[in-house]
């Protein structure tokens, strides 16, 4: 298989390289990122890779799931479920993957053993894993939006969108909302707090067919049936530009340094800088046997996972990857016990679900409310002042010492103490006033002790 690799510039030539050539050119370790893996018998492929880019999930459409370690080609699982699959997910370690079946959806481990079965989610379509909310997110064909909480095994949000199949969906991996493609043209942004939809939007005049969002948040890539590839800026939620492909995509991805990947048919084109200017030119090309299902770039590496027809081929893609990652937050090379306190310390500090809005900088803004107007909020909903001092009441006293006179005496004392503060911060306030009075007048000239004779 070979590949184009195409300037931007159009007064260069292009020239055809294939993917061995690069293996050859670059180190040993780089080169044995490109292979190819020939499944075709339960294709087409779904691929996911997990949040450190270390592992692989394989699952082909008619029931065959692999999970790997892609860089070392060891093969950790492989099993049949008998059933057809939609989709596949990591979930936070790569211990635990999530399956779409035909009727429901399984948990396994990662030695392909069944951890839970969810009668809950059916018919479900395409999935996304909010990492830093351990929140499953699903689509099915009934038109629901769910929820899964993976700490506790439990759904905690569904919600009717009322748009009939939905087989398009993606997340933002900036603020967690999730965008959802439908059949008029129109893509809707969720929250699990809101039962409404934060933003919609018509993009087509088609039925979208994927989205995709750049690890930033800022931008948005969608293809429909109209053949036309658009790039949205959901900070304004305007088009920037748009390009009609040949065949249309059917599947896009954004990479870290924010390359576009596309798989129209069977051929898979990688553009450069979309948010600048309209993909025209692709920065790569590369055609692989059967229809495309699954694309996803590695995280930090420079490869990009194909799933297809014919199986599963890796891509290598010259700056796709960021090359410096937080070893604290995801680490290629941790060992088990760095990755179970990892996990712990996830746990420790989970996102809550309703904490998910279009603007996750407003939650630490400081609120702009004055001391008086909450005060009158909260005396006009609870029906009274709780700040007012209450009435004093002495209290009783033993041995006769609480008798009509010296109950009346105490009474009369803190009063008359009270009424000594009020007219001490009065006088204050008076005091105050006379300076800034007198502050504020100029005096005319410097007077001196002889002003006094004048007349």
């Amino acid at each position: 298989m070979a590949f184009r690799y195409l300037e931007a510039d159009e007064g260069q030539d292009t020239c055809t390289i294939s993917q061995e050539d690069i293996a050859e050119a670059v180190d040993i370790t780089s080169g044995s990122k490109h292979f190819k893996l020939v499944l075709n018998q339960f294709g087409p492929y779904r691929i996911n890779y997990s949040g450190n880019g270390r592992k692989l999930l394989l699952a082909g459409h008619r029931g065959h799931v692999a999970a790997i370690d892609w860089q070392s080609k060891n093969l950790n699982s492989e099993m049949n479920v008998m059933e057809t699959i939609n989709d596949v997910r990591w979930l936070h370690t790569h211990n635990m993957y999530a399956v779409a079946q035909l009727r429901w959806l399984h948990i396994y481990d990662s030695t392909g053993m069944e951890l839970h079965c969810i009668k809950k989610f059916n018919d479900v379509l395409r999935m996304e894993f909010l990492r830093y909310h351990f929140l499953l997110a699903t689509s099915s064909a009934t038109g629901f939006l769910q929820y899964l909480d993976v700490s506790i095994g439990k759904e905690i949000v569904a919600t009717n969108v009322k748009s009939g199949r939905l087989g398009v969906m993606c997340q933002n991996p900036y603020n967690a909302v999730i965008h959802l493609g439908h059949s008029n043209g129109t893509v809707t942004l969720w929250s699990p707090s809101m039962k409404e939809p934060l933003v919609k939007m018509l993009c087509h005049h088609g039925a979208v067919r994927s989205l995709s969002v750049d690890k930033t948040g800022m931008y948005m890539a969608s293809s429909g049936l109209d053949r036309k590839l658009k790039i949205f800026d959901i900070r304004t939620f305007r088009p920037l530009h748009a390009s009609v492909l040949p065949l249309g995509a059917g599947a896009l991805c954004h990479s870290q340094k924010g390359l576009l990947a596309a798989g129209t048919g069977n051929i898979v084109q990688v553009y450069k800088d979309t948010h600048l200017g309209p993909p025209q030119v692709p920065y790569l090309c590369l055609s692989v046997k059967g229809p495309i299902h699954g694309l996803q770039f590695c995280p930090f590496e420079d490869v990009l996972g194909i799933g297809h027809g014919g199986g599963f081929t890796s891509m290598i893609v010259p700056g796709a990857g960021e090359a410096n990652f937080d070893a604290l937050e995801c680490n290629p090379y941790e060992n088990k016990k760095q990755q179970r306190e990892w996990e712990v310390k996830a746990l420790l500090e989970k996102i809550p679900p309703e904490l998910i809005t279009l603007d996750p900088t407003q939650l630490g803004e400081v609120d702009a409310a004055t001391m008086e107007e909450k005060h009158k909020e909260q005396v006009e909903r609870l029906g009274f002042d709780p700040h007012e001092k209450t009435r004093f009441v002495p209290r009783r006293k033993l041995k006769g010492k609480s008798s009509s006179t010296n109950l009346l005496k105490r009474k009369k004392k803190v009063a008359h103490e009270r009424q000594r503060e009020q007219i001490k911060m009065s006088l204050e306030d008076q005091k105050a006033n006379e300076h800034n009075i007198n502050d504020s007048k100029a005096p005319q000239s410097h007077r001196t002790t002889l002003d006094r004779f004048k007349k």
